[in-house]
C-alpha cells in the first residue's frame, strides 16, 4: 500500500517552518501533496503562482512531493486524490487544539487520519504572518524561509 498524505496550507510565503515538517515527513510517505488551499475571502501577499513556483523550486529535486491548488475542503481534496492523511505540524499548544478539532472533524466527515508533527525548537517560532510583517517592512527574512525563494522576492 502505498503512503500519501495532503499537507494543506496556505504557505505564503513557505517557510523554514514549513520545510522542517515536510523533510522530517518525507521517510514516513511514498508521495506528499502540498496543496496551496485558496481562500477567497483571505487576503494574500503572495499570489497562488508565485506562491506555487517558490515550493515548485524548494522541492524541484524530490519525485516525492507534487504542488497542488485546491479551493474547498482538504478532505474533499484528499478523497479526489486519494490521499488517506493529512500532514499537519504543530508549533505550541494552541496549535494542538485548533487543529485537534479539525482532525476530528476530518476523521467524522471523510474518515481521513491526520498526522501530526511537533516543529523542531529552531522553528517553532516562525510563521507565515510574521514573514510577511518582516518582509512588508524592509526586514531580512533570510533566516526565516528556504535560500530557493528569496531568488522571488
Amino acid at each position: 500500500m502505498t503512503r500519501k498524505a495532503v499537507f494543506p496550507g496556505s504557505f505564503d510565503p513557505i517557510t523554514l517552518g514549513h520545510t522542517d515538517i515536510i523533510n522530517r515527513a518525507l521517510p514516513l510517505f511514498d508521495e506528499l501533496i502540498i496543496a496551496i488551499g485558496i481562500n477567497i475571502n483571505k487576503k494574500y501577499m503572495f499570489d497562488i503562482e508565485l506562491r506555487t513556483k517558490m515550493i515548485e523550486e524548494v522541492y524541484k529535486n524530490n519525485p516525492k512531493v507534487k504542488v497542488i491548488s485546491y479551493t474547498g475542503l482538504t478532505v474533499d481534496l484528499c478523497h479526489k486524490k486519494n490521499f488517506p492523511y493529512i500532514l499537519r505540524g504543530l508549533r505550541n499548544p494552541a496549535d494542538f487544539e485548533f487543529e485537534k478539532a479539525i482532525a476530528q472533524t476530518n476523521r467524522k466527515l471523510g474518515n481521513v487520519e491526520t498526522v501530526f508533527l511537533l516543529t523542531g525548537p529552531e522553528t517553532s517560532y516562525i510563521s507565515s504572518s510574521i514573514v510577511r510583517d518582516i518582509y512588508k517592512n524592509g526586514g531580512d527574512i533570510s533566516g526565516l524561509v528556504p535560500k530557493e525563494i528569496l531568488k522571488f522576492l
